[in-house]
């Protein structure tokens, strides 16, 4: 897709645009943080729990409060054909935590982080190897809920050059690694939605099913909403199915 239809992240990687910032002009990844602070600024500015394609209003609530904290890296990256791409894991068969289900790199906040940021980039780090100076963070999201109680936040960072980045997997929690395409998880293709229960309530939660180099993988829940979210942040357009809200928690003093 070329000229104006491209997708306003690959026009700022091109070779063209950095060869442009050598000089005075500011930086791709400069505009694009730029670009996405201010396309967030109206929804992350709440604090609230929002969900993909609604609202934060719109989302059922739950009762308790959040268990803690988490933060996830989004780290997109442009393959050769300028197609933006994320970075997926899946995680160990061994552990007692969504084993074996595809996830973004990331985990609970920790004493000693500065903020969400810290978090993401330090875990992505300990789980697959990725250098946090290899990372550019541009964007924090609105926080999810997670079913085990977890105000989640994903955090977007461009890796400009995926060549420098060599996988060590900690195979004590990452089984494999692999990439998707982004704009996959606006299309309908290859989705489904399913009723779960989460926490006493019914909710819809949708799966994407991909598949490359002979491995297929299922992303679904959690994961997928947020990737729902990111991809329309970062393509700056809305999915093509009709997004349906996540639960969030209950503010304080609440009566739900």
């Amino acid at each position: 897709m070329a000229g104006a239809a491209r997708p306003l992240l690959s026009r700022l990687l091109t070779p063209n645009h950095i060869a442009m910032a050598a000089g005075h002009s500011p930086s791709p990844t400069r505009r694009l943080a730029h670009l996405t602070r201010h396309l967030l600024a109206p929804s992350s500015s709440s604090g609230e729990l929002s969900s993909v394609g609604a609202p934060a209003a719109a989302a059922p609530v739950r009762a308790t409060a959040s268990k803690g904290f988490a933060a996830v890296l989004v780290c997109i990256f442009q393959d050769p054909r300028g197609d933006t791409r994320v970075l997926l894991t899946k995680r160990a068969s061994s552990l007692n935590s969504h084993s074996g289900e595809v996830s973004l790199p990331g985990g609970k906040v920790e004493d000693g982080d500065a903020d969400v940021k810290t978090t993401a980039l330090r875990e992505a780090e300990e789980e697959i190897g990725l250098d946090p100076a290899l990372v550019s963070v541009v964007t924090v999201l609105e926080p999810f809920l997670s079913k085990n109680g977890l105000d989640v936040t994903p955090v977007i960072g461009i890796l400009s050059d995926r060549s420098l980045f060599n996988p060590v997997l900690n195979k004590d929690e990452v089984e494999d690694i692999f990439d998707a395409p982004l704009e996959m998880f606006l299309k309908d293709d290859n989705r489904t939605t399913r009723q779960r229960d989460w926490m006493g309530m019914t909710i819809p939660v949708q799966f994407f099913h991909y598949e490359t180099e002979g491995k297929k993988y299922v992303i679904w829940g959690l994961t997928a909403h947020i990737l729902t979210r990111a991809a329309a942040v970062v393509l700056q357009r809305q999915p093509s199915f009709a997004e349906l809200p996540r639960p969030k928690s209950a503010p304080l003093g609440s009566k739900h």
